[in-house]
């Protein structure tokens, strides 16, 4: 269907097909009215003439008010016909000079609206050549007639010029109105863009909290794919605060004059698990409401964040930082002050050498203690950040070997044997060499501190494609209830014979730490008084992976 020039609109278009539906009747009614009335007329035809150009305009104007025209020559060859009808109206029944002419004015409307100034330059050309015919058909008539007939012309002119005016007017209106809707249209999807692609949940409300505006990352957070638009804010998310108290966030949001960040927030689920958020919110104030009050606004922007993990892992730090402090304390005391009775004993007499070196010795197991706990936390700041991660193939035998020659001498300082059982052809696995090294040397040295007398067993082997580690002690085993909290760090059991056992509580703790990062799980099967055996489980490497 053709849309006509610029200023073509659905209004436009209706107000063209109702005048030019209802013009025709007015004017042919008085055409037959002033015939058949014998009412004096410039140039009245004979009645013949008059229904048939009747037949013609009437067909027209049904057609152009019931048919669209479908294309850019349609609409050309009806806009032709309606001047051509309209000037033989006014040439062969009412004259150029009548008051009917201001019909004229409908045409020169239409004309431009459908083919802009193209279209008026032909209308106003055509009523020149329609007034120049009338005139010449008046010479030796009336001479007033023909100056009525300018009059008529130069009003037409006028009006057409007006008519220009106007049009151009709205048309750079309309321009700039286009203009500024495009920009608007760019900014807006520039922004939900940016919004859709942020990983924190943002909302926008209205006055009253219903949401009207928000991103995916909004139903990630909440976990559901329903429409949260038109949602009541504190239906779609029911908070609690940390003392597990319900907390409405529409009121709170209310309150907000700037913007107000919180932190201490949860977001139960349907399944009873907890999220701790962090909302950020504030009320919308645009340009316009920034002129009105200012308790005024468009609604409230919420940012909401999930912070459980972030949460946890400052507290777990805090936790940390107390308890290392907590145990560096007795160690450095107890050394410093060893070290200090030694310089007051080497400037007494009565001292023997058997009380400076329980002295000595007892400041450097303090010191010791600390070493190994330096040696523990660095292993483990190494898993955290990801040092050593790097994955190589390694062959099990040649790191079973390895082992049992590293660890052997300190085995035998404590008369205990450190066999190894190790599977033929037991195969490579593809794995940090630094964390399994330092993971097997928790659970061997382990192993030798808590047994007194027996063995250590390493054993290695393959089971259709899975290579077992593990490691088997005839010590003095773990209660079950110990079980429980042996991998937690800084636990140390109650039991007198682990307390005898200077140790920083870390050892396992890094351990299943260092099992974690090569994606496998310390098992642990413990008897009192009988032993210990810790396991893991790696995928044998093969070739064609």
């Amino acid at each position: 269907m053709y849309k006509g020039g610029l200023n073509y609109t659905q209004n436009s278009t209706n107000f063209i097909r109702y005048a030019g539906l209802l013009a025709p009747i007015i004017l042919i009614g008085y055409g037959f009215f002033a015939t058949f009335n014998n009412i004096p007329v410039l140039h009245i035809v004979n009645p013949l003439g008059l229904i048939i150009l009747s037949i013609f305009w009437i067909g027209l104007a049904f057609l152009q008010f019931f048919i669209h025209s479908k294309s850019r020559l349609d609409s050309l060859l009806r806009i032709f016909a309606y001047h051509l009808l309209s000037g033989s109206y006014l040439i062969f029944v009412v004259g150029v000079s009548s008051p009917f002419t201001a019909f004229w004015i409908l045409l020169t409307i239409a004309s431009y609206v459908y083919f802009s100034k193209i279209g008026l330059q032909l209308n106003i050309l055509f009523f020149i050549i329609i007034t120049a015919i009338d005139i010449i058909l008046q010479q030796g008539g009336n001479q007033n007639n023909t100056v009525y007939d300018l009059i008529a012309l130069i009003t037409i002119l006028i009006t057409s010029v007006i008519i220009l005016g106007i049009f151009q007017s709205q048309e750079i209106a309309k321009k700039e109105l286009d203009e500024s809707r495009a920009a608007e249209s760019l900014q807006r999807d520039r922004v939900i863009t940016i919004v859709n692609n942020l990983a924190d949940a943002v909302l926008s409300t209205d006055i009253e909290g219903f949401i009207r505006v928000y991103n995916a990352a909004s139903l990630n957070l909440l976990d559901t794919n329903i429409s949260l638009n038109g949602s009541h804010i504190d239906e779609i998310l029911p908070l609690i605060n940390m003392q597990g108290e319900p907390i409405s966030l529409f009121k709170e949001i209310k309150k907000a004059k700037t913007v107000i960040k919180r932190d201490d927030l949860k977001y139960i689920f349907s399944d009873g698990e907890e999220m701790r958020l962090e909302v950020t919110f504030s009320p919308i104030r645009s340009s316009f409401s920034r002129s009105k009050k200012a308790e005024t606004h468009d609604g409230y922007i919420i940012i909401i964040r999930d912070v459980t993990k972030a949460k946890s892992l400052e507290e777990e730090r805090d936790e940390f930082i107390s308890v290392v402090s907590h145990e560096l304390r007795t160690p450095i005391t107890v050394a410093e002050g060893s070290l200090s009775n030694l310089g007051v004993m080497l400037n007494h007499p009565n001292i023997t050498p058997k009380m400076l070196k329980d002295g000595v010795e007892m400041a450097h197991e303090q010191v010791m203690f600390l070493a190994n706990m330096v040696n523990d936390l660095s292993a483990l700041s190494r898993a955290e950040r990801g040092v050593g991660n790097d994955s190589e193939i390694i062959n099990v035998a040649d790191l079973a070997k390895q082992m049992l020659e590293k660890y052997s001498d300190e085995a035998k300082a404590k008369n205990l044997h450190l066999d190894l059982d190790l599977s033929p052809k037991i195969g490579k696995i593809n794995a940090s060499r630094l964390y399994i090294e330092e993971l097997l040397q928790n659970l061997i040295t382990n192993a030798i501190k808590y047994t007194k007398k027996g063995s250590v067993k390493m054993i290695f082997e393959n089971k259709n494609g899975i290579i077992n580690f593990s490691i088997k002690d005839s010590g003095i085993g773990i209660s079950k209830t110990d079980q429980d909290k042996i991998f937690d760090k800084f636990y140390r059991s109650e039991d007198y014979r682990t307390r005898e056992t200077g140790g920083t509580g870390l050892g396992l703790y890094v351990a299943s730490k260092l099992a974690h990062k090569l994606c496998t799980k310390i098992q642990l099967t413990s008897r009192l008084n009988i032993g210990s055996t810790f396991n893991f489980s790696l995928p044998e490497y093969k070739k064609s992976e």
